[in-house]
């Protein structure tokens, strides 16, 4: 939950379903108090051109969107009698488009695109500083996250390599005293073939990190993991003995992590593991 300022009031924003949906609840309460919210986005609601956009929305954005119950709501909509609410709205036609929440932080709220337009029954200023507000918070956002995958892999040709991150990425070749042991577990060979430790090892040797050896690694070694674990499979049902597959594993992290960071094909996810 976040909250953004738009001509001195406070609009939340939530996340949900991995969308961001804005109060639209508080959008009518800065225009009439929050006594008349409930009215405003019915009148709104009621309206031929928002049902239109609304039902477009949704059959752009919703496979579940029920098309024959918003034919009959689009076919009412601008009567004088035509009246809709939000839960009705969702009900009908499994929209998802818009949410009715209960509770703390109760309201209706709808994704972005669509609170962006009911802005404009608001007034057109306040439309304007919405979404300046809203670009201003996912701004803030990425720059709290210090990176996103989407901004790495837009800059994918701009190489960044130095000593240090390649001597924490790429692993070293197991030794013969790893590679006669017999480990616990299959996931503790993949574990020594990347890292060079168990996790038991990993956590003995860093007693005051939360979580396990996989937790601090970068995004280039948990592509590296991601591969070893398919390929690990193949081995087990080729029968290979587990010393066999350890060395071949080993093997393959060391050249899979000296090419992802020699193309920087991955998001240069520096591990914390040393």
């Amino acid at each position: 939950m976040a909250k953004i300022k738009v001509q001195g009031s406070d609009i939340t924003v939530l996340a949900l379903a991995e969308r961001d949906y804005i109060s639209l609840t508080d959008m009518a309460g800065a225009k009439d108090g929050y006594s008349r919210a409930a009215d405003i986005i019915k009148n709104w609601m009621r309206n031929r051109y928002t049902i239109e956009f609304l039902g477009t929305w949704e059959m752009i954005h919703n496979p579940g969107f029920k098309v024959v119950e918003f034919d009959h709501f689009r076919k009412q909509a601008g009567l004088p009698s035509f009246v809709l609410s939000a839960s009705e709205w969702i009900e009908s036609t499994n929209a998802i488009g818009i949410v009715v929440r209960k509770g703390r932080y109760g309201g209706t709220y709808a994704y972005k695109d669509i609170a962006f337009e009911f802005g404009t029954a608001i007034s057109v200023p306040f439309k304007l500083y919405l979404i300046e507000e809203f670009q201003r918070l996912k701004e803030q956002e990425q720059a709290r996250l210090g990176w996103s995958a989407k901004r790495e892999l837009s800059k994918i040709n701009y190489r960044i390599h130095t000593d240090a991150i390649k001597h924490n990425l790429v692993p070293s070749e197991v030794t013969p005293q790893q590679a006669n042991r017999i480990y616990a577990s299959e996931a503790d060979v993949l574990n020594v073939a990347l890292f060079g430790m168990t996790a038991a090892e990993w956590r003995e040797a860093h007693p005051d990190l939360k979580g396990n050896i996989r937790d601090y690694a970068g995004i280039n070694e948990l592509i590296c993991l991601s591969n070893m674990e398919s390929l690990n499979a193949v081995f087990i049902n080729e029968g290979l003995p587990q010393r066999e597959r350890l060395i071949k594993l080993n093997q393959i992290a060391i050249r899979q992590m000296q090419i992802l960071e020699d193309t920087h094909t991955g998001l240069s996810g520096r591990t914390l593991i040393k």
